[in-house]
């Protein structure tokens, strides 16, 4: 079987295929959602560091700009403005 990743042991790899296969629906799902959880973690974290002055709503807007676009992002900011006032 060819490799799946470049930087994991094949006999690694098989070992960590079989317990994917073996773990039930239930498992992988929640695996998926803790990893999408640490993504989500992380890239806030990497604009806060690059914006360190901004406000929770202002990095908040950012994050949604960059991972959903600008439309969204807008009215994001529209809805934190409205609520401030």
């Amino acid at each position: 079987m060819k490799p799946l990743s470049r930087d994991t042991d094949e006999a690694a790899e098989a070992v960590q295929l079989e317990l994917l296969r073996k773990a039930g629906p239930q498992r992988r799902a929640a695996m998926a959602l803790q990893l999408s959880d640490t993504v989500i973690a992380l890239a806030k974290r990497a604009i806060r560091e690059a914006h360190p002055h901004e406000t929770d709503e202002e990095l908040a807007v950012r994050f949604v700009a960059i991972h959903y676009g600008d439309e969204l992002a807008e009215g994001l900011r529209r809805h934190f403005e409205s609520v401030s006032s």
